[in-house]
């Protein structure tokens, strides 16, 4: 009882009338004072969602004196630093890194590997969910096999055809890419990793409509090959003389040049892109082929495209639209030229030590010796990549029950994965191999910190699953209500939430700067949908918003409010629980079995808003216990619609009701207490350094975290050195423990 107590004194509140004002009419009299009991009452506290609203409630002040009183008492006792699963399975990303860092290949080979399963909701790195089956085995036999033959230089056994699409609905009206020249429109760029010198064919495949005829070949058109930006062809696309403007609309019924007439068919379904092709010789390595069309002078200026509209004018449109890039095949290679492995015998040592991060031993180097023998370099490379010292991190605990430090070279791992999601770089392991590593953990994480593969992994690892951006390309949104929603501007979405991270992270930010920063980042898409005038062009950049009450911060960004929404509608309810479990760190648990959570109009009342249907939904106290913390929240957000659009009026016609103070309102909200981001902040990148859940043990650490970055401002640097430095990562529990 003690910590109630200390609690209620602070309050300056008589301990038994406190407890008969707020507590006892939910409550039983004997209160349970376990830690986990305890940290639970101190969330709701943090929350104001205790006691449920209607009930006589404390002021802010009170609520906040309790928590930190209780807190007080919390954080006295020595921090536990927790279990972690004995053996570590490394994600689909975590093996795609370690490639790029072992071989120097940046391949992409997570759609070649079973997914990884996300824990709560969250996080996949988590050790007790990345379960090892015979499905992962097989794919990392048939992964290690092509990884090992580009890593040294073996030519495939048989040329391979690699196909690259766009998807249909990515508008190619600009420059996509900045691998592609200025002055260029649509098309893509393609990264890929050529094993050997020789040849390769480049096929382009152009877009078509529903009737299989090609887009916008009734006007002539170029399209440009370039392979590492220099232009190795250029193809005449559309026009030629093949029928004539109007031929789209008008049936025809055979006659020359128009629809119908066999010659004009086969020219529209075959013959338009038949010809796109071209063998160049590629050196191996790492290329980009890009494949665009030349931006024409009045697209550029922007003027209307001419068009000859007949009797069925989208037809005439796909006919005197633009031409439009479906997808590139590269095939290869043939006549390849012999060339010496890159890797030798001489390199296994190195590499072995990297992949295994441990020394190696002379049995280790003697076994990638016999399968060199036996098959070459490329066997041993295969052998190395399904070994289980690379697959798996695997703790060995001490015989005697207790809490123990992690080895040096655990450490290494453990500080590589969380930095950058992949294995220890050649400093770090001679660092832990010296037993030097824990005394320059403060240096080490700043040069990690400063290397760009940290951006790579708090970014679009971290921060991705964190925020549930992996969860943007499954958005739908009904055409019919946002008529101006495509592809591109979903892919917009993400890349300003990623560029905006980022910038934070780079520029060591205050973490708040999340939630009200006064820049973002924009493309000319983008600004227009924001209404954010003087950008221009398909490139991002960085700006200053003009009105923080209607942008600024993650809040108000497009890819966050859509994956919040319904494809016809905005929810409150999804955008509050978003807020509760990623920004505030409280999160809300799944509603009872059997409840109904469908907000169907009851026959008698009939509430037609949202707004109003919540309200009868909460008058359930089944509901209302969870609603009531979420409903105010999401509705703080309702000025913005199911794609991230500002607006006055909601989907019925009304004004648009923001009560308890809209997204100005909210962020201040959030930001009333300094400390109240930070934690549920840390909370979640320590989970995601750790890989495992927090329990309520770990709230004790995550507050001394807090507390310390405070005199840093906190800082990106601040938390992340916090986490290194706490028992939680420095330290794990046996399992007698």
């Amino acid at each position: 009882m003690r910590f109630l107590l200390a609690a209620l004194t602070l309050a300056a509140q008589e301990p038994q009338a406190f407890f008969r004002s707020y507590c006892a009419g939910c409550h039983n009299s004997r209160l349970k004072t376990g830690p986990a009991v305890m940290e639970a009452v101190v969330a709701r506290l943090r929350a104001e969602s205790m006691p449920p609203p209607g009930n006589p409630r404390p002021t802010r002040e009170v609520y906040r004196s309790v928590a930190r009183a209780l807190e007080a008492d919390l954080d006295r006792a020595a921090p536990r630093p927790g279990r972690i699963g004995a053996v570590h399975r490394l994600t689909r990303v975590e093996y795609a890194n370690a490639i790029r860092d072992l071989f120097g290949l940046d391949l992409d080979v997570r759609d070649q590997l079973p997914g990884d399963e996300t824990a709560d909701g969250s996080f996949d790195n988590f050790a007790d969910s990345l379960t090892l089956s015979t499905a992962h085995l097989e794919r990392y036999l048939t992964v290690a096999r092509q990884v090992a033959r580009l890593a040294v230089g073996v030519a495939p056994e048989r040329p391979i055809t690699e196909r690259f699409d766009i998807p249909l609905h990515v508008l190619q009206n600009d420059r996509q890419s900045e691998d592609l020249p200025l002055g260029s429109r649509g098309g893509i760029a393609v990264r890929k990793h050529f094993a050997v010198d020789g040849n390769y064919t480049l096929r382009v495949r152009l877009q078509r409509q529903y009737q299989d005829y090609l887009k916008g070949m009734g006007w002539p058109q170029s399209l440009d090959v370039r392979v590492d930006g220099k232009l190795v062809k250029r193809f005449p696309v559309g026009g030629a003389g093949k029928g004539r403007p109007a031929a789209a609309s008008y049936a025809g019924d055979g006659e020359l040049g128009f629809a119908g007439d066999p010659e004009w068919e086969r020219y529209m379904q075959v013959d338009g892109d038949a010809a796109l092709s071209i063998t160049v010789p590629i050196a191996a390595g790492a290329r980009v082929i890009g494949v665009s069309f030349v931006r024409e002078q009045w697209e550029s200026e922007g003027l209307p495209q001419p068009q000859q509209r007949g009797r069925v004018i989208a037809n005439d449109q796909v006919y005197m639209g633009h031409a439009n890039v479906a997808a590139v095949f590269v095939s290869g290679p043939f006549q390849t030229k012999p060339s010496a492995e890159r890797i030798t015998t001489a390199d296994l040592p190195r590499l072995a030590r990297l992949a295994y991060r441990r020394p190696v031993t002379t049995a280790d180097i003697a076994m990638l010796t016999r399968f060199q023998k036996q098959g070459g370099m490329a066997f041993a490379i295969e052998r190395m990549l399904v070994d289980p010292e690379f697959l798996l991190r695997v703790y060995r605990e001490p015989a005697a029950p207790g809490v123990y430090r992690i080895s040096e070279l655990e450490l290494a791992s453990r500080l590589s994965f969380f930095l950058w999601a992949s294995i220890p770089d050649d400093r770090l392991l001679q660092l832990a191999e010296r037993g030097e590593l824990t005394k320059s953990l403060d240096s080490e994480v700043s040069r990690m910190l400063n290397d760009k593969r940290s951006s790579r992994a708090l970014v679009d690892v971290f921060a991705a699953q964190w925020l549930n951006l992996r969860r943007v390309p499954e958005v739908v949104v009904d055409p019919i209500r946002y008529p101006n929603f495509d592809l591109t501007l979903l892919h917009s979405f993400r890349r300003e939430t990623e560029l905006f991270v980022e910038s934070t992270l780079r520029e060591d930010r205050d973490v708040r700067t999340l939630l009200n920063a006064d820049y973002t980042f924009v493309n000319e898409r983008l600004a227009r949908h924001y209404g954010i005038s003087g950008v221009s062009g398909s490139r991002f950049r960085r700006v200053q918003l003009p009105d923080t009450s209607q942008r600024g911060g993650l809040l108000a960004h497009g890819a966050l409010l859509a994956a919040t929404s319904y494809p016809d509608r905005t929810s409150p309810v999804l955008r509050g629980k978003w807020l509760l479990n990623n920004i505030i760190g409280l999160p809300v648990p799944p509603p009872t079995a059997g409840l109904d959570t469908t907000l169907k109009p009851n026959s008698a009342t009939r509430p037609s808003t949202i707004r109003e249907r919540l309200a009868q939904h909460r008058t359930d106290p089944a509901c209302n216990s969870c609603h009531s913390a979420i409903d105010p929240l999401g509705f703080a957000l309702e000025n913005f619609d199911v794609i991230g659009g500002w607006r006055t009026r909601d989907e019925l016609g009304r004004d648009v009701d923001t009560t308890p103070g809209g997204l100005a309102g909210l962020r201040a909200e959030l930001l009333s207490d300094p400390e109240q981001f930070p934690r549920a902040f840390t909370e979640k990148l320590l989970a995601y350094a750790l890989g495992r859940r927090i329990e309520y043990f770990d709230k004790p650490t995550v507050r001394i975290i807090v507390r310390n970055a405070a005199a840093r401002e906190y800082k990106w640097s601040a938390i992340v050195q916090g986490i290194v430095n706490s028992p939680a990562f420095l330290k794990r529990e046996s399992k007698a423990n």
